[in-house]
């Protein structure tokens, strides 16, 4: 049940958005070697790394580290893996993953949009201005990772309306905007680094309950509010 709107928007002004367009689409395809390693595996490799880098700095490895080393490379060519030419793609698997976690999708910097998730209350701005920030999923907390940051989108908003309680189902129009913010403020248990790549300022909002959803309760607000965005997007040729 919508139980509050703010400064309306013409909905035919807005481009209906989901979180799923809000990566850079090229980013996103991209070869990882280590994505389909299990967890053994994958540890083998790091315990190759931590050897080679010792090799390295003490010119060699005596007794049970050179064992262990010679161990581990065995166990992983036996799998079909070259350690070594694996830990050298390292960094540049590293720089590819920030890309698919960072970069926004360009076609939608500067548009006018409407986007549905999670709104997070934070501290305002020095000019008073108040701050939200609007996830895809409920349930982030100090001991749970914040989504990637181009799946983040701190909130600017025009009007003093700020989120009721963690986690408000919401659905916000506004101008959107590729603008990379990091901070860190207390998030129902603990601070929490919030770093965001896009920056919404919203001008309309709506809520969409007025007391707390239960753990256990059901998002079919959001599955219906997709269904509805994805209508609009078939009727425009979005």
């Amino acid at each position: 049940m919508v139980v509050g709107l703010s400064i309306p928007v013409a909905a035919d002004a807005t481009t209906p958005v989901e979180w799923q367009d809000l990566p850079d689409p090229a980013s996103q395809e991209f070869e990882d070697p280590y994505r389909d390693l299990g967890q053994e595996t994958l540890e083998g490799v790091i315990e190759v790394a931590r050897l080679r880098a010792m090799q390295e700095q003490t010119g060699s490895l005596q007794g049970d580290d050179a064992a262990r080393l010679e161990a581990s490379l065995t166990s992983l060519e036996e799998q079909g893996i070259d350690a070594d030419v694996l830990i050298s793609q390292r960094w540049i698997v590293a720089e590819r993953r920030e890309a698919a976690a960072t970069l926004g999708n360009a076609a939608f910097d500067g548009a006018e949009v409407t986007i549905s998730g999670f709104a997070i209350p934070a501290p305002p701005e020095t000019d008073g201005t108040s701050v939200a920030y609007l996830v895809e999923q409920r349930g982030m907390c100090s001991h749970m990772p914040p989504p990637m940051p181009n799946q983040m989108i701190r909130v600017r908003l025009t009007s003093d309306w700020t989120p009721d309680y963690m986690h408000q189902p919401v659905s916000l129009t506004g101008r959107l905007r590729i603008n990379p913010t990091q901070e860190v403020f207390r998030v129902v248990d603990g601070e929490v680094p919030m770093s965001a790549t896009w920056q919404l300022d919203a001008v309309a909002v709506q809520t969409y309950s007025a007391a707390p959803l239960a753990a256990e309760a059901s998002s079919e607000w959001v599955d219906q509010l997709r269904a509805k965005l994805k209508a609009n997007k078939a009727e425009t040729g979005e």
